[in-house]
C-alpha cells in the first residue's frame, strides 16, 4: 500500500467506522456466532500472493464484524464499560503512524514527556495527593496496559522493598541503593504473603501466582458492604506472622466489581503503620475516574488513599472515555519501581539519563517498550475538558439513580446492593409467593431468570454472587451503566425487558 492508496482506504475507514456509530444502537449487543464459527471459515494459512485492501476491509465487515460483542452498545450494561471516543480512535492512529517504543526518554521525548504531563493532569483532577504528582521528582505517575499489570508491577515493587526492610533489619536506610544478598532472598522469599479480600478483583491472586506466593482472601460480610475491614486483615496478619510468614502487601479496592464495594483504607493504613513490610495498593480500576467529581470523594475515601496508598491504579479504559488500552499506576515513592526494574545493559544507556535528567519509563514498568498512550489520553482530556469528563460521569451515575428507582416501584424485585456511581444488583422475588420460599428456591428462581436474560442478543448484564448478612449466598443481576452512547431511555428500557422476563419467569416456577 502507497501513501495514496493509503489515503483513500483511511477515508473509507472512517466512513465506515461513522456508519458503525450511526447504527449501533440497531445491531445484536452480544454476538449471535457459534464457536468456532470463524475457525471454520478462514483459511488454514496465510496467503502467498497479496490481497487487494479493498477486499480485506470487506472481510472485516462480513467475516469479523459479526463475531463482535458491541462494547459501544447503549445497551451494553455487561461486565464494566469499556468506552471509546473518536478522540482516542484518531490519537491511536496518529500513535501507529510513529510507531516507537519509547522505552527511554531518546526513543521519543515528546512521548515520555507527554505521559509525564498528563499523568499529573488526571491526578490533579482526581484530587490525588501532591505525592503522587510527577512532578514532585518523588512519586508518580505511569501510564500501563490494565490493572492487573498495574498490580503485579506494584507487587514486585513491594516485594523488593520488603526483602530491602528485612535486609536492614528494619533499621533506617532500608530503603536505600542497596543489593538484597541472596540469604535474605532464600530465607524469605517463599514466606511472604499477599493479601486482599473475598471481593478482591482476580488481579491480586493472579500477581501471587506470577510470584510464586500466597495470596490470602479475607472474608467480607454484607453488614460491612463487602468491605474489608481492618480488624478481619489483622488477624489474618497475625496468624501468618505466628506461622513463620511476612506479610508485604495489600490490595484494597475502590470499587468490587461485584458490587462496587470500597475497602476500609483507613483501617488497613492502620495495619500497615504495625507492620513497616506491608505495603498498599489500591485498585480502583473501575471507580477510581470518580475521583473527578468532588461530591463522591467522600464516599469512596479520597483522603484515606491520599494518605495511606503505597500506589493506586484506576483505568482511563473503562469509564473514562479512552480507549482500551489505558491504565494509571501512581506511586508515592518512585524509587520502589526503579529499584525492582532498573536493569540498564550498555545499550540502553543515554547521555541525559545518566545526568539523573529524564524520567526512563522502562525502569516503572515489566516490560522494555510500551506503546504512546498518553497521546490518546491528552487528546480526550483536552477536547472533553474537566466539566465534559465530569458531566460524562454524573450521567451514568443519574442513569442508575432512575434504574435504581425503577426497580424499587416493581413488586416482584428488590435491590440486593444500593447503586454505587453506575452499577447496582439485583434479584427477582414474588410479590405474593404461593409457597414459602428458602434462598435456595429463590437462586434457583434467579439463575434461570439469568439464564433467560443471558439467552438475548439485545441486551446484555452480567451475573453474581454475593454473601447476605445471614450467611447465605445471594445469586443475583449487575446492572453496570456507563456507556457513553447509554440515554436514560435506554436503560429504562431494558429494565422493561428485564421485567417482562421476571414476570414470565414466574409464571414458569408458579412461585
Amino acid at each position: 500500500m502507497d501513501i495514496e492508496q493509503f489515503r483513500k482506504a483511511g477515508y473509507a475507514a472512517i466512513d465506515a467506522i461513522c456508519d458503525y456509530y450511526q447504527n449501533i444502537q440497531d445491531l445484536p449487543v452480544k454476538s449471535e456466532v457459534k464457536p468456532g464459527y470463524l475457525l471454520d471459515k478462514l483459511p488454514d494459512e496465510a496467503p502467498v500472493k497479496g490481497e487487494p485492501f479493498d477486499q480485506i476491509a470487506a472481510s472485516f465487515k462480513s467475516d469479523v464484524l459479526p463475531g463482535i460483542t458491541h462494547w459501544q452498545s447503549p445497551n451494553f450494561y455487561a461486565y464494566f464499560p469499556a468506552n471509546s471516543t473518536f478522540e482516542s480512535m484518531i490519537a491511536d492512529l496518529y500513535a501507529a503512524s510513529v510507531s516507537n517504543p519509547g522505552f527511554n526518554w531518546i526513543c521519543s521525548p515528546a512521548s515520555t514527556e507527554l505521559e509525564q504531563v498528563v499523568v499529573d493532569w488526571a491526578a490533579k483532577m482526581f484530587g490525588l495527593s501532591p505525592a503522587f504528582l510527577s512532578s514532585s521528582k518523588i512519586g508518580g505517575g505511569v501510564i500501563q496496559g490494565s490493572a492487573s499489570e498495574a498490580a503485579l508491577t506494584a507487587a514486585m515493587a513491594a516485594r523488593e522493598r520488603a526483602l530491602r526492610h528485612l535486609t536492614h533489619g528494619g533499621k533506617q536506610g532500608a530503603n536505600g541503593d542497596i543489593e538484597v544478598p541472596d540469604e535474605v532472598r532464600q530465607k524469605y522469599g517463599q514466606k511472604l504473603v499477599m493479601y486482599g479480600s473475598t471481593q478482591t478483583h482476580s488481579l491480586g491472586a493472579k500477581a501471587a501466582i506470577l510470584l510464586g506466593l500466597t495470596f490470602r482472601a479475607v472474608p467480607v460480610s454484607a453488614k460491612d458492604d463487602f468491605a474489608l475491614r481492618g480488624d478481619a486483615l489483622r488477624e489474618a496478619v497475625e496468624e501468618d506472622k505466628k506461622a513463620g510468614l511476612v506479610p508485604f502487601f495489600v490490595v484494597g479496592t475502590v470499587g468490587t466489581t461485584s458490587s462496587g464495594a470500597v475497602d476500609r483504607i483507613a483501617e488497613i493504613g492502620q495495619i500497615l503503620k504495625e507492620n513497616p513490610t506491608m505495603f498498599l495498593h489500591v485498585d480502583a480500576a473501575w471507580a477510581g475516574v470518580a475521583y473527578a467529581l468532588p461530591e463522591h470523594r467522600a464516599q469512596l475515601r479520597l483522603d484515606e488513599v491520599n494518605e495511606h496508598a503505597g500506589s493506586f491504579a484506576t483505568n482511563m479504559h473503562k469509564w473514562g472515555l479512552v480507549t482500551f488500552d489505558c491504565t494509571l499506576l501512581y506511586v508515592r515513592d518512585r524509587h520502589d519501581l526503579t529499584q525492582t526494574f532498573d536493569v540498564t545493559p550498555i545499550f540502553l544507556r543515554s547521555k541525559e539519563a545518566d545526568a539523573g535528567d529524564v524520567v526512563d519509563y522502562r525502569n516503572w514498568q515489566i516490560a522494555l517498550g510500551r506503546r504512546f498512550r498518553s497521546l490518546k489520553v491528552w487528546f480526550v482530556l483536552r477536547s472533553y475538558g474537566v466539566e465534559g469528563f465530569q458531566a460524562h460521569l454524573r450521567r451514568s451515575i443519574s442513569h442508575c439513580q432512575a434504574l435504581a428507582e425503577a426497580i424499587r416501584a416493581s413488586p416482584n424485585f428488590e435491590l440486593v446492593t444500593q447503586p454505587q456511581l453506575g452499577l447496582l444488583t439485583f434479584r427477582l422475588v414474588p410479590a405474593t409467593p404461593s409457597q414459602a420460599l428458602t434462598e435456595d428456591t429463590l437462586n434457583k428462581l434467579n439463575q434461570a431468570f439469568y439464564t433467560e436474560l443471558d439467552h438475548r442478543n439485545d441486551i446484555f448484564l452480567t451475573q453474581t454472587a454475593l454473601k447476605s448478612k445471614e450467611g447465605s449466598l445471594v445469586h443475583c443481576v449487575r446492572f453496570a451503566i456507563g456507556g457513553m452512547h447509554t440515554k436514560v431511555e435506554d436503560v429504562l428500557g431494558t429494565w422493561k425487558i428485564v421485567e417482562q422476563v421476571g414476570e414470565n419467569k414466574l409464571k414458569e416456577f408458579k412461585v
